[in-house]
């Protein structure tokens, strides 16, 4: 369901409440102890991440889910039933420990049906904004992806269709080429492409316009030779449609890791780091030049939306800070900003920025208005790095890719290694990229922008 990141987080808070209160009214004798409940609920934490069970896919239904449940069953009863051998096996018969055991299944297992129940009505009624599609070309799966269109369960608003031969049909919207505008004039946020319908240049074509406008583009496949790094098969029904620009950042789950390793992460910076360090800023700021502790800018974070990112002014105040990206040997930049842009301390007051939500800790830079305006134009794909919400490092500053844009090649590449980024995002790379990114400060290599 878009947006609704609640719905994962509730089912998480809900599952564990539920759980431990099965466990404290039926087996206190084992459960009353500070070991079992940690036991308990770090097994839950360990098994849910490893078999990827939180994530709802919007095309999910309960059916979809039984693998997983299985899974999630079958190991968290080995979790339940070892805790007896160690901590209490002849306190409670076994008939009784299967029953209390089979309790928490009928739990799981009745919170999902009246889940996916709600959410259908949900939908059903009209209640979900839906995300809204097209489709580019009429062959015999278009029946079928309307079949999923329609029912509503799946939160899709289905538009029309675009296709060179005319119809009387209320659904036929116009040619593909008229596709083009009105994609944009209506906000389409999917587009569903027909292969067989479309030549291999008005599919490149579409992925072009995708790639630069922030609209995902799906291929319902044939056999043209179309080839992606990103690509993925997803089945609707029957249907096997390509997602072009797959991320593992789609899931919802995904989103609530990093956002928690993102929550906890800032606060300790913020704690530990900042709040000694700021104060101790603010008086060498104050001896080497005028100005205000922060300094403050618009930049484009992710679908192109304006935040207002934080760092630690290390200019002098002038008229040219959104127009004129740094330069090495800058005469604005003031002795104490020298030192604090070389160890990256003033990008240090973004991680306020994090725990708003506006930033994470690993992702794309954030730019300038202006060169988002300008890169977007001249820069083939910058805009798909907007899927994401921008970061305090990220892989192309790691790669060498930070600093003054000198060249096109520049730009090029950060916007290459911020897509792979995307691509194969997992925490083990986002904690490898802070790894590398303190040793870089460390070594104090100098940036300029």
């Amino acid at each position: 369901m878009k947006k609704s990141y609640f719905v994962i987080p509730l089912s998480f808070v809900f599952h564990i409440i539920s759980l431990n209160l099965i466990l404290f009214l039926s087996v206190p004798k084992v459960y009353n102890h500070g070991f079992s409940i940690l036991y308990y609920n770090i097994s839950w934490l360990i098994i849910t991440y490893s078999i990827d069970f939180y994530p709802t896919a919007r095309r999910e239904g309960f059916g979809t889910n039984l693998k997983n449940f299985i899974n999630l069953f079958v190991l968290f009863g080995l979790v339940y039933f070892t805790s007896f051998t160690f901590l209490g096996e002849r306190l409670y018969p076994l008939q009784y420990l299967i029953l209390v055991y089979f309790l928490i299944c009928l739990m799981l297992t009745l919170y999902r049906i009246i889940f996916y129940y709600a959410r259908n009505l949900y939908r059903a009624k009209g209640l979900s904004k839906g995300v809204r599609v097209v489709v580019i070309g009429r062959d015999k799966n278009l029946k079928k992806l309307r079949r999923i269109f329609d029912t509503g369960s799946y939160g899709y608003k289905y538009m029309g269709y675009f296709d060179n031969s005319k119809s009387d049909s209320e659904t036929y919207l116009g040619s593909i080429e008229e596709s083009y505008n009105y994609i944009f004039e209506n906000n389409v946020e999917e587009v569903y492409c027909m292969a067989s319908r479309l030549s291999k240049s008005e599919i490149q074509e579409l992925m072009r316009i995708a790639d630069n406008s922030l609209k995902k583009i799906k291929i319902v496949p044939d056999n043209k030779e179309l080839f992606s790094r990103a690509m993925s098969i997803e089945l609707y029904g029957e249907v096997p449609v390509l997602n072009l620009r797959a991320s593992p950042l789609e899931l919802e789950y995904a989103n609530v890791v990093k956002r928690i390793f993102d929550i906890i992460f800032s606060s300790l910076v913020i704690v530990f780091l900042l709040s000694w360090l700021t104060p101790m800023v603010w008086i060498l700021m104050k001896i080497d030049s005028k100005g205000p502790l922060f300094f403050k800018q618009n930049r484009h974070g992710v679908n192109r939306n304006t935040f207002l990112c934080y760092k630690f002014r290390s200019m002098t105040k002038n008229d040219d800070s959104d127009t004129q990206m740094a330069t090495k040997g800058d005469m604005r930049i003031t002795k104490l900003g020298r030192i604090l842009r070389k160890t990256s301390i003033d990008e240090l007051p973004q991680f306020f920025n994090v725990l708003q939500g506006n930033m994470s800790v690993v992702g794309p830079r954030p730019h300038m208005q202006l060169h988002t305006e300008q890169y977007e134009k001249s820069v083939d794909k910058y805009l798909v790095r907007h899927f994401l919400k921008p970061g305090i490092t990220g892989l192309a500053q790691i790669k060498g890719y930070r600093g003054e844009i000198v060249e096109n090649s520049d730009i090029v590449n950060r916007v290459r290694y911020d897509i792979f980024y995307m691509e194969k995002w997992s925490l083990q790379l986002d904690l490898r990229i802070i790894y590398y990114t303190v040793v870089n400060a460390i070594r104090g290599e100098e940036r300029a922008y």
